[in-house]
């Protein structure tokens, strides 16, 4: 029976008194087991590079870096960049949106799962959804359309006619894209690896571009 993964915590952004290459250093001189490892990374912001020294620091303790599990988008979309499983961990985020602004909050509906071929997930507000939009499936939103996974399926975000609404993907490929009332088909390159990317409305046009890779508070 394999060996169960090696679990590292790291500390929240607000409280870190050290890099996470020292934290991970410090966690293995406890615990200097073989196998696989998953990094929690809570909110803290990781590039390429810092998980890549992380994986050479796990690589000498016989150690592969298997998972991230972050509430930080961007930490996940690098460790994506490196083929590493992610996790995303929103749950440290909500309690602070809904005291910030509760109305905002009830309008974010997430939604947990792949939608397949015949799927139609549509809400009133905005909807982040983790997982796959595949071929087939449609996700619809009176806000903005965010999609932790593959957009291969259809997309239409600001359905009510709202045209600042955004849609926004790790891998943005659907068959048909749509905001407000302009309708555009989706790019057939692969997208740059480490990249979100988002469609936008600019003077009346559908247009893609790279995004920052943060989830919607409201």
């Amino acid at each position: 029976m394999a060996a169960h993964p090696l679990h590292l915590q790291l500390s929240p952004l607000a409280t870190a008194q050290a890099s996470a290459l020292e934290e991970v250093r410090v966690a293995l001189n406890a615990d200097p087991s073989g196998g696989l490892a998953v990094l929690h990374g809570a909110d803290r912001p990781l590039t390429v590079p810092d998980l890549q020294a992380i994986q050479a620091l796990l690589r000498s303790a016989h150690l592969e870096l298997h998972q991230l599990e972050s509430a930080e988008a961007s930490s996940l979309v690098a460790a994506a960049a490196l083929g590493l499983s992610t996790v995303f961990r929103p749950a440290a985020l909500v309690p602070a949106a809904e005291e910030a602004d509760p109305a905002a909050a009830a309008a974010l509906t997430i939604h947990r799962g792949t939608l397949r071929s015949g799927d139609h997930l549509q809400v009133q507000g905005s909807v982040l959804l983790l997982g796959d939009v595949n071929p087939g499936a449609r996700i619809s939103a009176g806000g903005d359309v965010r999609v932790w996974g593959r957009l291969r399926g259809i997309a239409h975000a600001g359905c009510a006619g709202n045209t600042e609404a955004r849609i926004v993907a790790l891998q943005l490929r659907p068959l048909q894209l749509r905001i407000a009332a302009a309708v555009a088909r989706g790019p057939e390159d692969l997208p740059p690896a480490g990249f979100c990317e988002e469609a936008v409305l600019v003077e009346g046009a559908i247009a893609i571009r790279p995004a920052e890779p943060h989830w919607p508070q409201a």
